[in-house]
């Protein structure tokens, strides 16, 4: 399958951000964006996806923070479509259900090529420390249009605003992990009746 690596940079009038990805890392995470709270759930992709994630950004976080979170979840997501390739090889789809006290949520993933998102999340409360919790959304649909994937996400329980993201970004990880994961029986071959994705 080869190393699946890849870096991205991405400059705007708005932001700057460098994203480092290795899919078949071991969950290595550093990370300086100035939203303390993003880069929290970004070291969950990391470590319970098993991938090395380095991100670093700078934006125009005296407005807010809504670029710089979609423009990481832009970046990431084209970091993703970069290290992944051809497809030839991976299992392509992933879930997860993550439970993190009260909370419950479920991931499903397909790296379809095709962009698609479906969210859910009841959040609590509007605000996470300083994050809007609506930015979620953002970076989430900056990733899929980016990764080319197609994902649903659901919170199906949760009180506490902080566990609900957490759940989320948790499962969003081990979703990643199984869909990415080498098929030894389809080494090679596209995951597809079309013969492409």
């Amino acid at each position: 399958m080869g190393e699946r690596q890849a870096s991205v940079t991405r400059n705007t009038l708005e932001t700057q951000i460098s994203v480092s990805i290795n899919l078949d890392g071991s969950g290595k995470f550093n990370a300086d964006t100035g939203v303390p709270f993003l880069e929290h759930m970004m070291e969950q992709i990391a470590r319970h996806g098993l991938i090395d994630l380095d991100i670093q950004a700078k934006g125009d976080l005296h407005i807010d923070a809504h670029h710089t979170v979609e423009d990481i979840g832009i970046t990431l997501g084209q970091a993703f479509a970069k290290a992944v390739g051809d497809k030839k090889g991976i299992t392509r789809y992933g879930h997860a259900y993550v439970p993190l006290d009260e909370a419950l949520s479920r991931v499903v993933i397909d790296f379809s090529g095709r962009p698609g998102l479906s969210m859910d999340i009841p959040f609590t409360r509007a605000m996470i420390g300083a994050l809007d919790t609506e930015l979620f959304g953002e970076f989430f649909h900056g990733f899929v249009n980016h990764a080319q994937v197609t994902l649903h996400i659901d919170n199906l329980k949760g009180a506490n605003s902080h566990h609900q993201a957490e759940t989320v970004f948790k499962a969003f990880g081990r979703a990643l992990r199984m869909a990415l994961e080498p098929d030894p029986r389809m080494a090679g071959i596209t995951p597809s009746t079309k013969g492409c994705l």
